[in-house]
């Protein structure tokens, strides 16, 4: 009786530290293609298995519509000192691409046509404002998500697919804290669930914190999340599967390999975070939920959890700054010197 106890106290512990995650020999891998540039693509909009956009330095915009065989620039002229840090695709016609910086350098552009023509959509009139990145409910309603201003997030919506943007009034949002910010590193320090539900990671503050919003961005609230918070630290990425059940991911990008929590995970949209048993081994900056599998990347590698967060396993070793998925579960990562990758099986 006690052998047999020791028996189901050892299966025990092995399911608890598996947690839903499966075993090597099913772990999926990461396919490179050849992008065939060295620019870094901190921005990546996964459209199907055959159609995908990545956005990145010195004005770069491909686009392919081959799964990946060959990519075409299709970004727009005269912006080769732009850093295209968030890209949302809707088809392989229609996208619309954030750059990045201060003043008049953070910009938004929309092609109708593949990237044959762009129009600007957005230009930053406030020297004081940096955007961060975008998201869309659908394809017509998004935010785009700026560093605050005198003390508050401020957030640009649109209700015409980024053909024009309003700003948010100021008392939709909380008080920022001192120093608060977002992450350009993803494009994913905004996201989207469902026709109302919106959050916004931030770090640089006291705390980490996420924002979120339930009626399409009219009114936020934030909450504190247990990841480490300082200049170079915080919530990088935030992914919704449902409006309730959420990851938020991060950590130091200064010292990537610091001890500490990486994760979070929240199951009443946002509201309240915990650390979970588990977490990646140090800094991740992308995040993108395949069915009920969550994949996490960054510089040191790629994980996956299988249990909402729970518990992880690490499935590949190489360096990515931002993953994103479809519906249907085509999953695609881009980094730095033009790396892109296709996610197998």
């Amino acid at each position: 009786m006690r052998a047999f106890r020791s028996v189901l106290v050892l299966v025990a512990v092995l399911s608890m530290s598996l947690g839903g995650v499966a075993a090597a020999s099913s772990l999926p891998s990461w396919r490179l293609l050849l992008a065939d540039t060295a620019a870094q693509f901190r921005g990546l909009s996964a459209v199907s298995e055959r159609v995908a956009w990545v956005s990145g330095t010195q004005g770069t915009v491909l686009r392919t519509v081959d799964g990946g065989s060959t990519w075409q620039p299709v970004g727009p002229p005269d912006t080769g000192k732009l850093e295209f840090r968030d890209i949302e695709a809707f088809d392989a016609d229609h996208a619309v691409v954030l750059s990045i910086g201060p003043g008049p350098d953070s910009r938004i552009y929309r092609t109708d046509d593949g990237g044959k023509h762009w129009r600007q959509t957005f230009g930053n009139p406030d020297s004081a404002a940096f955007y961060d990145c975008l998201a869309f409910f659908d394809p017509w309603r998004g935010l785009a998500m700026s560093d605050p201003v005198n003390g508050k997030f401020r957030v640009q919506a649109t209700f015409d697919g980024g053909r024009s943007w309003k700003q948010i009034p100021d008392n939709a949002f909380p008080p920022a804290e001192p120093g608060e910010a977002g992450f350009a590193a993803s494009g994913q320090c905004i996201t989207t669930s469902g026709p109302f539900d919106a959050w916004l990671a931030t770090g640089g503050g006291a705390h980490a914190r996420v924002l979120h919003s339930g009626d399409g961005g009219r009114h936020w609230t934030a909450a504190e999340t247990p990841l480490p918070s300082s200049a170079s630290a915080g919530v990088f990425a935030v992914a919704f599967r449902t409006p309730w059940q959420g990851v938020a991911i991060g950590g130091d990008y200064a010292n990537p390999t610091a001890p500490g929590p990486a994760v979070a995970v929240s199951r009443d949209s946002g509201r309240s975070w915990r650390t979970p048993p588990e977490h990646p081994a140090g800094y991740r900056s992308g995040l993108a939920w395949r069915g009920g599998t969550v994949l996490a990347v960054g510089p040191g590698g790629s994980d996956l959890s299988r249990d909402g967060g729970r518990h992880w396993a690490s499935f590949d070793s190489g360096s990515f700054d931002t993953v994103d998925c479809t519906r249907s579960g085509a999953c695609w990562a881009s980094g730095t010197q033009g790396r892109v990758a296709k996610l197998v099986p």
